[in-house]
């Protein structure tokens, strides 16, 4: 089956719409900010913002789908071939910064993208007609939360939805990719509890990935909000408040430093706020810092930011 971007398209917009419908009724007081925009090399976005909310300091769930005559150098870096061919990228990324530090903040991101593998003059807009080669596309994305005091029964339930989404067959192989994408190599520290991360992925044709990716963004919602709602009203002062501002500053670094999806989006020209909308509103660091030995802080060091197989732990 060839691919069919105008469903990728349709599923992406109308997961965009869902979170953003979930998280406003969870939230209860602000809403989303839209903004849509263009992209002058081809395609486009749309863009929500939710900021100073009672439960979400911030939430941004972005959509996209650009185009081009050239796909970025963060695109073809395990595919070589397709330097310098034309493209589509189609996604929904989103980052949710919460108010209370029991609360993880957490990364959800599903993708589209294809190219041609052969032909500079391969037709930008699929289905249209031409002597072009077959293009070349996969699917991509994943989930991963990052709490600041985590909580067993949490870590499990998030792993145990995730198993869910993707199946007990690529569940291990998933959760392995996460474990070592989302790795501050500057740190030697994970940057969570992890979750579950593909990229590349069209082993099993074009309606079996495509499926899989929608398994993937649907589960979102239900391996997140029942740990919002288990913790946003935790009692909190500011001492956890500082932690959860200095652990801020290890997402920012990830997010500049090793993101792919940061380097394409700035590497093919996408709109900054856009691209940047997933940093937190406030964030600290701290020259040399390391938590006292027997605190709750240590404890995310010495029991949360370690590999554990999550789903088949007891909480």
């Amino acid at each position: 089956m060839p691919p069919d971007l105008n469903a990728v398209r349709s599923y992406l917009l109308a997961l965009q719409d869902s979170i953003c419908a979930a998280l406003e009724r969870e939230e209860g007081t602000a809403k989303f900010q839209e903004d849509n925009w263009t992209r002058t090399e081809g395609g486009g976005g749309r863009s929500r913002v939710l900021s100073e909310g009672a439960v979400f300091e911030k939430a941004g769930v972005g959509f996209s789908h650009v185009s081009g005559a050239t796909l970025p150098p963060s695109a073809t870096a395990a595919r070589p071939e397709l330097a310098g061919k034309p493209f589509h990228a189609l996604g929904v990324s989103l980052v949710i910064h919460p108010r209370n530090p029991y609360v993880p903040t957490v990364h959800m991101n599903v993708r589209f993208f294809c190219a041609s593998s052969g032909f500079e003059t391969w037709p930008l807009e699929l289905g249209t007609s031409g002597a072009a080669a077959a293009p070349v596309w996969w699917f991509g994305g994943g989930f991963d939360l990052t709490p600041y005091y985590g909580f067993d029964e949490d870590a499990v339930h998030w792993h145990r939805t995730a198993r869910g989404a993707c199946g007990p067959e690529l569940y291990p192989r998933f959760k392995q990719w996460c474990d070592d994408y989302f790795f501050l190599k500057h740190r030697n520290e994970p940057r969570g509890v992890g979750g579950i991360f593909f990229d590349d992925f069209n082993e099993p044709g074009f309606e079996k990935s495509f499926a899989l990716m929608c398994h993937v963004g649907d589960a979102f919602l239900p391996a997140y909000l029942p740990i919002v709602q288990r913790r946003k009203n935790h009692a909190h002062g500011a001492r956890e408040r500082d932690f959860q501002l200095y652990r801020r500053g290890r997402y920012v670094e990830f997010n500049l430093v090793w993101d792919r999806g940061t380097h394409f989006g700035l590497q093919s020209g996408g709109r900054t706020e856009s691209i940047l909308m997933s940093l937190p509103p406030l964030v600290a660091w701290r020259y040399d810092w390391k938590p006292t030995p027997g605190t709750p802080e240590a404890r995310l060091y010495e029991h949360f930011l370690l590999p554990r197989d999550w789903a088949n732990l007891t909480p």
